[in-house]
């Protein structure tokens, strides 16, 4: 069973180890404003609060080729209206992010996820999975950050079901990595930090 790090775990080198090790201070101090530090993911998600999200540490799981299960399954809806089945993303890495607008840490990491999403160009597919909002205004956000890859209209919850394994149903945002054969290779629980976001996604780039 993959352990579920804490944000000092050791991945593959030093370099590595020390980017964990600095993004775990920045995530909690960036985290303050969503929940107290003695919220647990459960209570967050039991409470039923109006938040709508849950304040994910930013703890990242990485999956060994041994530990990763069958390729994962799903149909979903982008905004265009085209339909994309996760069996169509095999073949590239990919990259899921689950957001929404009103997600202030969703706000807070979408830069990062612009730039590294014209990085790696076509080496690494994204795709946004947005949880709640109607075409207007995920596209008001797509807009006003410059974001060009494409969104899933997921507010009926149909892609988040089939990935429910790996998503709890209100950690917004939880970015996915999937392996080329369509396996998930890494999650981050939370706000993304770059640099570690890079790393994960050059490891799977590389392999292809």
């Amino acid at each position: 069973m993959p352990a579920f790090s804490s944000p000092d775990r050791e991945l593959r080198g030093f370099s590595r180890k020390q980017a964990l090790s600095l993004a775990g201070v920045a995530t909690a101090l960036l985290l303050t404003g969503c929940s107290s530090s003695n919220d647990s993911l459960a209570s967050q998600a039991d409470a039923g609060d109006s938040k709508g999200y849950i304040a994910g540490d930013g703890s990242v799981t990485e999956y060994s080729e041994e530990e990763r299960s069958q390729p994962v399954s799903f149909t979903g809806t982008l905004y265009d209206g085209s339909t994309i089945t996760a069996e169509e993303l095999r073949g590239k890495p990919a990259l899921l992010n689950f957001w929404y607008a009103g997600c202030a840490p969703c706000r807070s990491e979408a830069p990062h996820l612009v730039e590294l999403h014209e990085k790696f160009g076509n080496k690494v597919q994204f795709y946004g999975v947005n949880v709640r909002d109607e075409r207007g205004t995920a596209e008001a956000f797509e807009n006003n950050f410059k974001i060009k890859y494409k969104s899933f209209k997921d507010a009926d919850g149909k892609v988040l079901y089939n990935l429910s394994k790996f998503v709890p149903a209100q950690a917004v945002p939880t970015t996915l990595i999937l392996d080329a054969q369509g396996r998930v290779a890494a999650r981050i629980l939370g706000e993304i930090d770059s640099s570690i976001l890079k790393t994960l996604l050059e490891d799977q780039a590389k392999s292809v």
